[in-house]
């Protein structure tokens, strides 16, 4: 038991609704990681979620990726991530109009939010909407209202902004998602959208720096956080656990 709780202090738990992810499992030893595998497939209160993600540094030994999968975890997608220092940021006029839940509806959000994630090059979501918003609320707490925003082009909607500080944190800043519905993209708008996500950051969240991620299949968003200057810091693998039979249709943070 206080080998359990040992690794479980050693890495990051984020808990939402129906899921678990594990994060910054770097610093674990090999054995250190298949043990806590060996933990997690047993503890009776998470397995009473339905999805277990576990985020692993590309670069570890195949015979973890084996003693994953003979856990039960399956390969579901590769992951860039990037910080950005919002100290370089200069003040520059809004190219769009943004508003948070408290100037909209949770339905016309979640409407925007769905479409923005048609045709994703990252991994297909194991959650529905409903799911998402609510992992969103759990997570955050009330300032979820704040970090739910649509942009508005011309008062047409053109995609959506979750900029926030990361629980557990002072000062970084993260995106739960970004992104563009369809007929927005493929017009220059993703890196001026995703500079404006990071001003946000800086300006009203008080964020110092951006922790960001996007699959290495989405070409486009490495694209965008290359034009902003984003600085990659690791390359990450994620294996999930599905508790109840099989995937559904999200991502986590991304």
């Amino acid at each position: 038991m206080e080998q359990k709780q040992n690794l479980y202090e050693k890495v990051k738990f984020v808990i939402g609704d129906n899921f678990i992810t594990i994060e910054e499992t770097g610093h674990l030893t090999d054995r250190e990681l298949c043990q806590l595998t060996d933990f997690l497939v047993i503890d009776k209160d998470i397995q009473q979620v339905d999805t277990i993600t576990i985020l692993v540094n590309s670069d570890r030994a195949t015979e973890i990726e084996k003693h994953l999968k003979s856990c039960q975890f399956q390969f579901h997608d590769e992951k860039v991530f990037v910080r950005f220092d919002l100290s370089k940021m200069v003040d520059e006029e809004a190219a769009f109009t943004m508003k948070s839940l408290r100037d909209i509806p949770v339905e016309h959000f979640k409407d925007v939010w769905k479409r923005s994630m048609e045709g994703s090059l990252n991994a297909s979501p194991y959650l529905s909407m409903d799911e998402q918003i609510g992992s969103v609320r759990k997570e955050l707490g009330s300032s979820y209202i704040d970090t739910c925003n649509v942009a508005y082009e011309n008062q047409e909607a053109i995609g959506v902004v979750m900029p926030h500080i990361e629980p557990g944190t002072e000062n970084e800043g993260r995106m739960f998602y970004f992104g563009l519905v369809p007929e927005a993209r493929g017009q220059g708008k993703g890196s001026v959208l995703y500079r404006q996500g990071l001003y946000m950051l800086k300006e009203e969240f008080g964020a110092l720096y951006s922790i960001g991620a996007t699959s290495v299949n989405n070409h486009p968003m490495l694209s965008v956080l290359q034009r902003n200057g984003c600085e990659v810091t690791e390359t990450i693998k994620l294996f999930k656990r599905s508790n109840r039979g099989g995937f559904d249709d999200s991502s986590h943070h991304y």
